[in-house]
């Protein structure tokens, strides 16, 4: 079993990276989340790993945090929860959002991730629930603080991060991409290109 990879990104897009380790290239699947963490090709990485094996294919998967790929363990458990899907909600929402969403039993951001229709919502939440509610690590990190914004907020100037979100999608990324790529950042004394320097950044597009 591949638990880690540790080496030089050669290559990556928003589903899949491919690290050279020892002169191996190990192409692995990652979620959107895990994309917007990866430095730029040719610089070192490390991936936490879970390696799927089906009766057709072997298949690695990479996570940038040890918490992501805990979800996406629990996330494939589910009856009728393939990989894709697992990523998908992992493109989606941060480990710490998904446990709030599943804990308050909110269906309609559950259906926000693509290819999760309500009923699905629903099945995901209540094969969740109760494995979430045993994990101390998840729910400290999605406890809320006095101030702290709503989930799937970013605390930000938002002219600066307005301007910013049009800057790139006016260069060619998609809303996912773009909002992956801004989530969390700040801008400093209110400056837009602050906000889109980091984002393209993360994209693997800057300096």
């Amino acid at each position: 079993m591949i638990s880690q990879l540790r080496g030089i990104l050669l290559e990556a897009t928003m589903s899949q990276a491919v690290i050279d380790v020892g002169g191996v290239g190990y192409e692995v699947g990652i979620s959107g989340t895990t994309a917007a963490a990866l430095p730029q090709a040719g610089d070192e990485v490390r991936l936490y790993t879970r390696m799927r094996v089906s009766s057709d294919a072997v298949a690695l998967f990479g996570f940038s945090s040890a918490a992501e790929r805990s979800v996406f363990d629990r996330l494939v458990a589910v009856s009728g929860v393939g990989a894709r899907l697992a990523l998908s909600v992992l493109s989606t929402f941060s480990p710490d959002q998904l446990y709030t969403a599943v804990m308050a039993e909110d269906v309609k951001t559950m259906s926000k991730v693509p290819g999760v229709g309500k009923k699905t919502a629903q099945r995901l939440i209540l094969e969740l629930k109760s494995v979430f509610a045993h994990d101390r690590g998840l729910a400290a990190a999605a406890t809320p603080l006095a101030g702290q914004m709503p989930l799937g907020t970013v605390a930000e100037n938002t002219t600066a991060l307005d301007d910013a979100r049009a800057a790139l999608l006016s260069m060619g990324f998609s809303p996912q991409e773009t909002d992956l790529a801004l989530n969390g950042l700040e801008a400093t004394d209110g400056r837009a290109e602050d906000l889109l320097a980091s984002a393209l950044k993360r994209l693997g597009m800057g300096a």
